[in-house]
């Protein structure tokens, strides 16, 4: 079927671009009159030449920040008072991600056979998971979808950001320590066994620091295939280990007691839990239904339980702040604050100021531990570099030494 480029005015004078799949120009036109457009300018789509490979893995992700973009574009176009179906209608048709557009027309034709937009949504969970859905099912049973929205989008942003932080702040060791294992493979693998053979036509006992590099740099280069086998087979063990529950149980509990990384894991994971769960409450998710969607979007194991720990006894009559302050994972300063927003009826609004103070927390965090991580870095590049480099030269020393005496 044809695509069709069109441009036309909406009811409060804005104008609004997009593509439409349609047998003719009457048709397309005539569908744009029904969702209330004037002026509508209609041109035929330019077919390009193209020639597509198969897909593999599933077609192509779906970005936080596509998603972003339609909730908060599809908040404003529902604020302006523009039908659903119109709404759904024009964002898949501008929508460049292919894999989302095709699944925005899918909603749409759900909404339009008589589904709920929530249980539309809740048919494709690779683009909307289950705070998406239950939030947007909250707004439709409120009447307040537009607001509902205009929060997702917020959430899914500062998700974003902290995400990026945390990404950013792995960039720099992983880029150096990277530079220097294939800075020290070249010189162990290549250069030193050139001065081995020098040394040995020289003759004479070699020094110690030497005999270590020349032994080291032999045996990576009689064992460096099966050093690598061996490096994949450990990470491809770990990764079966952490499949399993009691290996993922265990794997999250060393990295929340890591040296340096643990505390900024445990400054996340209060950070998503109190967002996430302060939206949820906010948007008028029951207490219960928002404890058991963050339990399973906490992204580690013994956060989770603790999550459901404090389900569970709220589900027997207890306050959150008692088995918050039982697991042992939530700092006491945050089970204090819960606490007080229970007692004053202002959960929702305690649960973002912990979000806020936490997304700060993080920020200094990651601030400092790269901060303290680039001198660590410089001075390991630079022992490991230059104690090859004085390794292999103390014999020329020890040489030069012995023809000037």
């Amino acid at each position: 079927m044809p695509k069709f480029n069109w441009e036309a005015r909406t009811k409060t004078g804005g104008t609004q671009k997009g593509v439409i799949e349609a047998a003719t120009v009457d048709v397309v036109e005539a569908q744009l009159k029904k969702f209330g457009f004037s002026n509508i300018t209609i041109k035929a789509e330019t077919k390009a030449f193209s020639f597509n490979l198969p897909k593999f893995g599933g077609g192509k992700k779906i970005d936080e920040k596509d998603l972003v973009i339609f909730t908060r574009q599809f908040s404003t176009m529902i604020d302006s008072g523009l039908p659903l179906v119109q709404c759904l209608e024009i964002l898949a048709s501008q929508q460049e991600n292919k894999a989302f557009q095709e699944i925005l027309f899918k909603v749409k034709e759900s909404v339009e056979s008589g589904s709920t937009f929530a249980d539309a949504l809740g048919k494709h969970p690779r683009a909307f998971d289950q705070l998406f859905v239950n939030l947007v099912a909250a707004g439709e049973i409120g009447g307040i979808l537009d607001t509902i929205l205009t929060r997702l989008a917020a959430y899914i942003e500062k998700s974003m950001k902290l995400k990026k932080q945390i990404k950013g702040a792995m960039v720099y060791p992983i880029t150096i320590m990277s530079i220097a294992v294939v800075v020290v493979g070249v010189i162990l693998i290549f250069v030193i066994p050139t001065f081995a053979k020098m040394f040995v036509e020289f003759g004479g006992e070699l020094p110690a620091p030497t005999r270590f590099v020349i032994a080291l740099s032999n045996f990576l280069v009689k064992y460096f295939v099966l050093l690598i086998a061996g490096f994949y087979a450990i990470v491809w063990a770990i990764k079966k280990y952490y499949a399993t529950p009691a290996g993922q149980k265990n794997i999250d509990r060393m990295a929340l007691k890591a040296p340096i990384a643990g505390p900024l894991i445990r400054k996340v994971a209060v950070a998503k839990f109190t967002r996430t769960l302060g939206t949820m409450v906010s948007s008028g998710v029951p207490i219960m239904d928002g404890l058991e969607i963050v339990a399973k979007t906490a992204g580690n194991k013994i956060v989770e339980e603790a999550i459901y720990a404090v389900r569970q006894a709220i589900s027997e009559g207890k306050t959150m702040a008692e088995p918050l302050a039982a697991c042992g994972v939530f700092p006491p300063m945050v089970v204090q604050m819960i606490s007080v927003g229970e007692a004053t009826g202002a959960m929702d609004a305690m649960l973002n100021k912990i979000a806020d103070f936490y997304d700060d927390e993080v920020d200094d965090a990651v601030g400092a531990m790269t901060s303290m991580m680039e001198p660590l870095l410089m001075v390991f590049l630079g022992t490991t570099v230059g104690g090859l480099v004085v390794a292999m030269y103390l014999p020329i020393f020890k040489l030069a030494g012995a023809v000037g005496g």
